[in-house]
């Protein structure tokens, strides 16, 4: 048993089913995931139906592995968190429900996370990172320049205006038959181009703010596959994920310059599933550098879906009291800053 806070957080907002036990000291004690890839992979993309289903058949011994294996009992929860939303809203109930049943059953405090929320303050399980920081925040289904100011104070200063970087490159990778998911599946591919070869656009570069688009980068892909040329499919490859990482670049740098008039932000962070690209992260590396900061990137597997972030930002609202009864119900849209004006994926 651990001396600290210790909090079971469950993750099943799309494809993972994962669980995972944290403490007050940063550690993660126990963590299982169950990845739904081969489910979906004949499909080519999530099926929310089959989410859902197999969120529901596997959560629960997932729960007690994760239990077993970290030698703790229920008992020695201070509270269970859950992703309360955004995300496939029949997973989300899953999550919920099972959570808010260990919580009745023992008299645990229930926190409903949002799953953006998560990932925000991943970088403060794996670096300690102190408020306020700079977030990009990059997956699937989102693409966000935040101020973090502290756990539950989120400003927005930028947000996709359609796609997200994510979305993106899974329809990148789509379109150049590359299989599915598609964001790896694309980096491997770019790994053997040239990304100078092919000259694509980069919508909203130069621009002042802070809003990203993608859209019309996708189009312009579809547009050169109609009169392809052999053996150009890795330089597309690479010429698209450049793209993608010079647009993200000159977003942030101007999103540091903006928050610097806010506030005495601590570091760049970068989180979500994009932020597992390595060209990214080297080229953020820079961007942070130049605007005087240094870039936190969370590991890899907390940067993917997970319960340890989770469980993490569970803890972090239960530090300060912030609970929530039963009668919480899942979201499948949930914005971070409430006050910011609608966006693509807000």
């Amino acid at each position: 048993m651990s001396a600290a806070m210790v909090v079971l957080g469950l993750e099943t907002s799309c494809d993972e089913t994962a669980a995972a036990l944290v403490d007050a000291e940063r550690r993660v004690l126990g963590e299982t995931i169950l990845s739904q890839l081969e489910e979906h992979r004949p499909y080519g993309g999530v099926v929310p139906e089959i989410a859902a289903r197999s969120h529901l058949d596997h959560l629960d011994r997932l729960i007690e592995r994760t239990m077993r294996e970290s030698k703790l009992g229920f008992g020695d929860l201070a509270g269970i968190a859950a992703t309360g939303g955004p995300g496939l809203i029949g997973g989300v109930m899953v999550g919920v429900m099972m959570a808010k049943a260990i919580s009745a059953v023992r008299n645990l405090p229930f926190i409903a996370v949002n799953h953006l929320e998560g990932h925000a303050l991943s970088a403060r399980l794996s670096h300690g990172v102190a408020f306020p920081y700079l977030l990009l925040l990059v997956s699937g289904g989102h693409c966000q320049l935040l101020l973090v100011e502290d756990v539950g104070g989120y400003r927005r200063l930028g947000t996709t205006i359609d796609d997200a970087a994510g979305e993106a490159f899974d329809k990148a990778a789509k379109l150049l038959g590359l299989g599915y998911p598609g964001g790896p599946a694309l980096e491997r591919a770019a790994s053997a181009g040239d990304p100078s070869r092919i000259p694509l656009p980069r919508p909203m570069l130069g621009r002042p703010g802070c809003d990203f688009s993608f859209s019309g980068l996708k189009t312009a892909l579809r547009h050169r596959l109609a009169k392809p040329a052999p053996g150009e499919m890795a330089d597309l490859a690479a010429s698209f994920q450049a793209a993608v990482v010079d647009c993200l670049a000159d977003r942030t740098s101007n999103a540091i310059a903006m928050a610097k008039t806010i506030a005495p932000v601590t570091a760049l962070v970068v989180a979500g599933g994009v932020a597992a690209n390595a060209s990214l992260r080297q080229r953020l590396d820079r961007v942070a550098a130049a605007g005087g900061l240094d870039l936190v990137a969370p590991p890899l597997k907390l940067c993917t879906d997970n319960a340890a972030m989770i469980a993490w930002a569970g803890l972090e609202r239960l530090q300060r009291g912030l609970v929530d009864g039963l009668d919480f119900a899942p979201r499948p849209r949930w914005p971070l800053d409430p006050s910011a004006k609608p966006g693509a994926r807000a």
